[in-house]
């Protein structure tokens, strides 16, 4: 669960209000610790403690200007979606009892990413039925679009594309694709 540490991080870190300042601080432009603890009137010592807490948490980024240390925010976690960060890790905790399941899915996705296409046929199928819970019963998908999701999970989307209507998850008819009810 080590990524789900590390979003427990994020949020702790956000959990305090100067460093919620120092955040709207650093966003405004790069500023180094001297500038915030006058600005805020706090002592170098804790500004510096609440930016290395930020920069370990990922929201700030450093690099060095003459003799000081400046930071800025790091625009692109802040971007994610707060249900995104709050769900990551709820995979390990799923209600399904088999632990085949769980292992090969563990096993070969990674942040969400197909890491690899399984070799195996039953290993392959769990994770083809995996990435089908991506498309919605009773919705005709062009293939264009089909592609586009099956690119979320991994880069080769015709082999997976084929793979799904292979097993039977997909139909395909005059390049319209829908799910199939099992």
């Amino acid at each position: 669960m080590p990524k789900l540490e590390s979003e427990a991080e994020f949020f702790k870190a956000l959990a305090h209000p100067s460093r919620l300042l120092i955040l709207g601080l650093c966003k405004q432009k790069p500023r180094h610790t001297e500038e915030i603890a006058g600005i805020l009137k706090l002592s170098k010592a804790t500004v510096s403690h609440h930016l290395s807490l930020l920069t370990t948490a990922g929201l700030l980024e450093s690099e060095r200007d003459q003799y000081y240390q400046n930071y800025k925010l790091k625009n692109a976690l802040l971007e994610r979606k707060i249900a995104d960060i709050i769900f990551t890790g709820l995979e390990d905790f799923s209600t399904n009892t088999d632990p085949f399941r769980t292992k090969v899915l563990r096993d070969f996705f990674k942040y969400g990413r197909l890491t690899q296409i399984p070799v195996q046929r039953k290993k392959r199928n769990v994770v083809l039925e995996k990435i089908v819970q991506s498309f919605e019963f009773d919705h005709a998908y062009p293939e264009k679009e089909v592609n586009q999701i099956i690119l979320e999970f991994h880069d080769d989307f015709a082999t997976i594309r084929r793979e799904l209507i292979g097993l039977g998850l997909l139909h395909r008819e005059n390049g319209i694709y829908t799910r199939v009810t099992t």
